[in-house]
């Protein structure tokens, strides 16, 4: 059983999503300190990329600023590396292919183990396209990290079967961001996960109030919350760490 996997034994996992390197490095780390500090259970690490498709303007911003405020893929491997000198919990990266094909798969895959990167998640590959990187990941011991979308249907079967670390499912159609109301019908998707399963789920995109997470962790595993987050380190700058606290630690006491 994976790190990650193993996380979600203790009760239902809250999984901050954090842009690296937005509006430095600096706090990026205060932020992930806090975080941990007040209940996350797995951190996921966002390493910016010029045309995050994936993501909603929150998060689009943040990948701005960070890459124009120098940030590299590099500098966020020495974070977390850092960030281990004191953090145990699983750290899992979401970032593009081409950010990893540009770094060097291999490359990239080994500098996860020596930094004890425990999962990647790649929002950009198709599950059927995983074997690009796969190969490299199960070598060095990294989980690749698959999702379930609402229009996966057919595919779920598939994908739970061969699936790692946890199963991302995606709450919405389009891209990240806060969403007043959540209409998919979630417990259908797990249920179907779970048919052919036992890895944990994790519900994502759109939620970020209390009432949300608790609503989400009655049917899943874990929830991840991104934009709100982000928002949230935007608003505040260098000082956001301990807002970022306060909020992790509320999301989580919603959830138990």
């Amino acid at each position: 059983m994976s790190k990650i996997h193993s996380a979600f034994d203790k009760g239902k996992a809250f999984i901050p999503f954090i842009t690296c390197g937005d509006p430095d490095i600096e706090t990026t780390e205060a932020v992930v300190r806090e975080a941990v500090r007040n209940g996350a259970d797995i951190i996921e690490l966002g390493i910016p990329f010029s045309d995050p498709t994936a993501e909603g303007v929150v998060i689009q911003s943040a990948n701005y600023r960070a890459l124009k405020g120098g940030i590299t893929t590099a500098k966020i491997f020495d974070m977390v590396r850092n960030l281990r000198r004191d953090i145990d919990i699983p750290l899992v990266f979401m970032t593009y292919a081409n950010v990893v094909f540009s770094y060097g798969a291999e490359k990239f895959m080994s500098d996860c183990r020596d930094s004890e990167i425990d999962g990647l998640i790649l929002p950009d590959v198709p599950f059927e396209e995983k074997e690009e990187f796969s190969p490299f990941c199960k070598k060095y011991g990294v989980d690749l990290i698959s999702m379930i979308a609402p229009t996966s249907e057919g595919r779920i079967a598939m994908i739970a079967r061969e699936a790692e670390g946890f199963l991302y499912v995606v709450s919405s159609l389009g891209v990240t961001g806060v969403r007043s109301e959540i209409k998919t019908d979630l417990a259908a998707i797990i249920e179907a996960v779970r048919k052919n399963s036992g890895i944990p789920c994790a519900v994502g995109f759109g939620i970020s109030t209390p009432e949300q997470a608790r609503k989400m962790s009655e049917i899943a595993d874990g929830v991840i919350v991104g934009s709100a987050i982000v928002r949230m380190i935007a608003e505040h700058g260098k000082d956001s760490a301990c807002y970022v606290g306060e909020y992790v630690r509320a999301m989580k006491e919603a959830m138990r």
